[in-house]
């Protein structure tokens, strides 16, 4: 099984011909506007992409026409839209004509290869997985993120960041593996370096259940083709000892949410430093072309886009407050992942998963016996 996992993420190349992203136009806090100016700015970048937008038409079509998008957007009317406060439940239960859910179809009826949406995370999740359904031996979906890090290609792969807020053994190693394929077609690493996230890097410190997941992980590491690191702490998280961090969606969200939160602390304390003084403001002028450079590196606009992982189907989640860069920097790793078919290597990957942990929990019988 890992041989043919390996050949099929490595070989082949990148497919021709148009990359077709299903797009709702109405999650975001910005409005359709902001949404459909991200599409402009990748379609004069990319000449491949071609959009299939939802939301309604009457509201879309000026937009659209003012962004000179005519020839490559399809517009599938939708009246209703899915709102952050609405409870995923009932987003399931009756939310039919609203764009999210029509964004989503587009993927699962195979007229678009991959799904983007600002809008309300819970209600997004449980439409994808109920919608395109999960991939076979994928027990909880994992929701991937970029985080800017020291790595020479600026980015560390981190999951789970929200999908679920638990995850046993079986499952962080689910995640090891879906994170080596995200980071070998996301990030183009051949052979990346995964670490788990826990209380300490000592193999004696954590929970039963992370010591478990600490051995699963590394007696996959050989035939998963990466490498294991062992355990990281919240300081790795931006290193460059590591490429990909597991840990559950509880904790993965909260270190999620606490480093935009930092990063935006960061940027206030710069410029209220800058504008303390006449001279401090002339040291502002004289680092403008760093503190530019510094601002674009921990932008999180740069790194928008969080992919649902374990399904049948590509799903990227854009923030719901992402304006027309943040659209733009979501579609272009949706087109990028579109161009590796990424969902099919992802299932090659994780169809090996149930052989991995039953290798895995022989092997740590053995060690224990």
């Amino acid at each position: 099984m890992a041989d043919a996992t390996d050949r099929l993420e490595t070989g082949g190349g990148h497919r021709a011909g148009p990359i077709v992203l299903s797009v709702d136009a109405m999650g975001g806090d910005q409005g359709p506007a902001a949404v459909i100016a991200g599409m402009a700015m990748s379609a004069s970048k990319n000449p491949e992409i071609r959009f299939i937008l939802h939301g309604p038409e009457a509201e879309l079509s000026p937009i659209v026409r003012k962004r000179k998008l005519d020839g490559v957007v399809e517009i599938r009317d939708c009246p209703d839209a899915v709102e952050m406060t609405d409870k995923p439940s009932n987003v399931l239960r009756h939310g039919q004509a609203t764009s999210m859910w029509s964004c989503i179809e587009a993927v699962r009826q195979g007229d678009a290869e991959v799904a983007v949406s600002c809008g309300n995370t819970g209600a997004l999740m449980l439409l994808s997985i109920m919608r395109l359904k999960k991939l076979p031996n994928v027990h909880r979906p994992a929701i991937a993120c970029l985080w800017p890090s020291r790595n020479p290609n600026g980015f560390n792969v981190m999951l789970d960041v929200g999908a679920d807020i638990k995850a046993e053994p079986r499952d962080l190693l689910q995640y090891a593996l879906m994170g080596c394929s995200y980071a070998r077609n996301g990030q183009e690493l051949d052979r990346p370096r995964i670490g788990l996230l826990n209380n300490g890097t000592e193999e004696h410190k954590g929970r039963a259940e992370m010591k478990e997941a600490h051995d699963l992980i590394r007696d996959a590491a050989g035939r998963g083709d990466f490498d294991f690191v062992g355990y990281v702490e919240g300081g790795d998280i931006p290193s460059d000892r590591v490429d990909v961090i597991v840990t559950d969606g509880f904790t993965g969200n909260v270190a999620l949410k606490t480093g935009e939160g930092t990063a935006a602390l960061i940027r206030d304390f710069l410029k209220e430093a800058f504008r303390y003084s006449v001279l401090s403001k002339v040291a502002a002028v004289l680092a403008l072309t760093s503190m530019k450079r510094l601002q674009k590196r921990i932008d999180p606009r740069r790194v928008n886009g969080g992919v649902f992982l374990g399904l049948n189907g590509t799903v990227v989640k854009s923030h719901g407050s992402a304006d027309a860069t943040g659209v733009s920097a979501a579609i272009k790793l949706a087109v990028k992942l579109a161009k590796s078919d990424f969902n099919a290597r992802l299932a090659a990957r994780v169809a090996s998963t149930e052989e991995l942990y039953v290798d895995g929990q022989h092997s740590t019988g053995e060690a224990t016996a």
